[in-house]
């Protein structure tokens, strides 16, 4: 397996690391969430002028076509900066919905949130769901020639930013069932369709969706529940690879926190990075890191080929290792860094908080460890 990036995909990092350097220093993230601001929309639009919102979406729709690999440099750099903006849940999850869509309702929402002027969210999670997959309990039936969707989401990942919401419902059957679901598109300011917004603990926004008899747009037919079926393990299984390059960048970010502290802080006359038990702890946190990158980017090549014999189990372990590795080297980070480390005014803790909320994401460490142990 190749895990070197080829030209473009280097470009493509290398610019955006510099267009999030300019707009998510720590001071500045800071200043922008203290300010009640959801995101960046200068940065935002950055994203989009350099094609980044683009990238996952069908050529056809005035996207680059591109797959996990591709969004695996752009999800390890948004984490590395601890991105507010809201291009997981629009560009990746929603749009990935959408992709399994009629063709007119492509062609209707695509371009525009490839050229960045709208965005989608995703909303499947439900309370009693406790991880699993397929519990949807809101449902959808049809009255007078339209579906109205009755029920609630919990984690709308960037819900308050969003012109539509992508909503699993259940037509028939109940949960855990796999069969029985559709997917669903809302307008965001819907009759019927109230929207409670939060901060999680990562401070990137998110809500609670509820809906009382809101009218949406079937993507396909609904009586289709097998189409349906492969849209949403489309969309969780690119979520997932997603997940974990983004805590591969957050855990990055943390490492090198890490190294430069103690290359720099002195302690009785010496630089504490010259103790011994300290370097050794570095050497675990870098073997942590190297092999979360490894397994993010097998969750990449996984999502990328679901018809694989090893897929569903690469995917499994990929969330399981990368959540683990990923919090190890961020907790190492903050104990190298001692008492400053635990402080909300440094960036270390944050990067914790980021790998927590991505761990969380479509099943936590615990969660697909249980599912692998059952496929085994």
């Amino acid at each position: 397996m190749n895990f070197e990036l080829n030209e473009e995909q280097s470009a493509l990092a290398g610019s955006l690391a510099r267009l999030l350097g300019e707009h998510y220093s720590f001071e500045k993230r800071r200043a922008l969430v203290a300010s009640g601001t959801a995101h960046d929309e200068r940065a935002w639009r950055g994203l989009a002028e350099l094609g980044v919102t683009a990238l996952p979406l069908p050529e056809a729709h005035g996207g680059f076509g591109g797959g996990a690999c591709d969004l695996a440099p752009v999800m390890q750099a948004l984490g590395r900066a601890l991105s507010l903006e809201p291009f997981l849940p629009s560009s990746v999850l929603g749009a990935k919905a959408l992709q399994h869509a009629d063709d007119a309702v492509q062609a209707r929402v695509l371009p525009a949130i490839a050229a960045g002027d709208a965005r989608l969210a995703w909303a499947h999670d439900e309370t009693a769901g406790r991880h699993a997959p397929w519990w949807i309990e809101t449902r959808a039936s049809q009255k007078d020639g339209q579906w109205r969707l009755n029920g609630a989401k919990s984690t709308v990942l960037a819900a308050g930013l969003a012109k539509h919401v992508v909503v699993s419902a259940r037509t028939h059957g109940a949960p855990p069932d796999a069969d029985g679901c559709a997917l669903f598109l809302l307008d965001a300011q819907a009759a019927g369709a109230e929207l409670r917004t939060f901060r999680l603990v990562d401070d990137s926004p998110a809500g609670e969706l509820l809906l009382r008899n809101a009218v949406a747009q079937p993507l396909t037919d609904p009586s289709d529940s097998a189409r349906a079926r492969a849209a949403i393990a489309a969309v969780l299984n690119t979520g997932i690879a997603a997940a974990c390059s983004d805590m591969v960048g957050a855990a990055q970010a943390a490492f090198d926190l890490a190294m430069d502290y103690v290359r720099t802080r002195k302690q009785f006359g010496r630089f504490i990075g010259e103790n011994q038990a300290l370097r050794h702890r570095a050497a675990d946190m870098l073997v942590s890191l190297e092999m979360a990158r490894s397994m993010a980017m097998a969750a990449a090549v996984a999502a990328e080929n679901p018809d694989a014999e090893d897929a569903r189990a690469d995917l499994h372990r990929a969330k399981l290792c990368v959540g683990r590795h990923a919090r190890l080297v961020a907790q190492g980070a903050i104990q190298l860094h001692g008492g400053i480390g635990m402080t909300e005014e440094y960036a270390v803790g944050h990067c914790l908080r980021r790998i927590h909320v991505m761990d969380q994401l479509f099943g936590d460490s615990d969660a697909h460890a249980a599912r692998l142990a059952e496929a085994l």
